[in-house]
Protein backbone atom coordinates (compact mmCIF):
# COMPACT_ATOMS: atom_id res chain seq x y z
CA UNK A 1 0.00 0.00 0.00
CA UNK A 2 2.91 2.34 0.74
CA UNK A 3 4.35 1.93 -2.76
CA UNK A 4 1.01 2.75 -4.35
CA UNK A 5 0.62 5.99 -2.42
CA UNK A 6 4.22 7.05 -3.25
CA UNK A 7 3.51 6.45 -6.95
CA UNK A 8 0.37 8.58 -6.70
CA UNK A 9 2.36 11.40 -5.08
CA UNK A 10 4.94 11.34 -7.89
CA UNK A 11 2.22 11.39 -10.56
CA UNK A 12 0.51 14.31 -8.84
CA UNK A 13 3.77 16.31 -8.89
CA UNK A 14 3.83 16.11 -12.69
CA UNK A 15 0.47 17.86 -12.90
CA UNK A 16 1.31 20.52 -10.32
CA UNK A 17 2.16 23.95 -11.73
CA UNK A 18 3.91 26.10 -9.14
CA UNK A 19 3.34 29.83 -8.91
CA UNK A 20 5.73 31.71 -11.22
CA UNK A 21 6.98 33.83 -8.32
CA UNK A 22 8.07 30.67 -6.47
CA UNK A 23 10.04 29.52 -9.52
CA UNK A 24 11.46 33.00 -10.10
CA UNK A 25 12.84 33.11 -6.55
CA UNK A 26 14.81 29.89 -7.18
CA UNK A 27 16.76 31.47 -10.06
CA UNK A 28 20.17 33.12 -9.88
CA UNK A 29 20.43 36.69 -11.12
CA UNK A 30 22.13 35.42 -14.29
CA UNK A 31 19.26 32.98 -14.90
CA UNK A 32 16.71 35.75 -14.38
CA UNK A 33 18.42 37.89 -17.02
CA UNK A 34 18.51 34.99 -19.51
CA UNK A 35 14.90 34.04 -18.72
CA UNK A 36 13.78 37.58 -19.53
CA UNK A 37 15.59 37.31 -22.87
CA UNK A 38 13.80 34.06 -23.75
CA UNK A 39 10.41 35.42 -22.59
CA UNK A 40 10.61 37.85 -25.52
CA UNK A 41 10.55 34.86 -27.88
CA UNK A 42 7.57 33.16 -26.21
CA UNK A 43 9.36 30.91 -23.72
CA UNK A 44 7.83 30.46 -20.28
CA UNK A 45 9.57 29.23 -17.15
CA UNK A 46 8.20 25.70 -16.56
CA UNK A 47 10.26 24.40 -13.64
CA UNK A 48 13.66 24.44 -11.95
CA UNK A 49 15.75 21.28 -11.52
CA UNK A 50 18.10 21.05 -8.55
CA UNK A 51 21.21 18.89 -8.81
CA UNK A 52 24.71 18.65 -7.39
CA UNK A 53 25.83 20.89 -10.27
CA UNK A 54 23.38 23.66 -9.32
CA UNK A 55 19.94 24.73 -10.50
CA UNK A 56 18.87 24.40 -14.12
CA UNK A 57 15.91 26.44 -15.32
CA UNK A 58 13.70 24.71 -17.88
CA UNK A 59 11.63 26.91 -20.19
CA UNK A 60 9.09 25.82 -22.80
CA UNK A 61 7.76 27.37 -25.99
CA UNK A 62 5.21 25.33 -27.97
CA UNK A 63 6.56 22.15 -26.35
CA UNK A 64 10.17 22.98 -27.24
CA UNK A 65 12.48 23.11 -24.19
CA UNK A 66 15.35 25.45 -23.47
CA UNK A 67 17.63 25.28 -20.43
CA UNK A 68 19.53 27.92 -18.51
CA UNK A 69 22.46 27.07 -16.23
CA UNK A 70 23.27 28.83 -12.94
CA UNK A 71 25.69 31.02 -14.90
CA UNK A 72 22.94 32.11 -17.30
CA UNK A 73 24.08 30.04 -20.29
CA UNK A 74 21.16 29.27 -22.59
CA UNK A 75 20.85 25.96 -24.44
CA UNK A 76 18.11 26.09 -27.07
CA UNK A 77 18.61 22.41 -28.05
CA UNK A 78 18.99 20.53 -24.78
CA UNK A 79 19.06 16.74 -24.85
CA UNK A 80 16.15 16.39 -22.41
CA UNK A 81 12.64 15.00 -22.58
CA UNK A 82 9.90 16.93 -20.81
CA UNK A 83 6.91 14.76 -19.91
Amino acid sequence: MQATSMKEVLLERRHYTPDQSVLWNKLSSEQKFSTNSLNQFGYDLAFVRNSANGNTAILLCNGNPATITDEGEINMSPQITVR
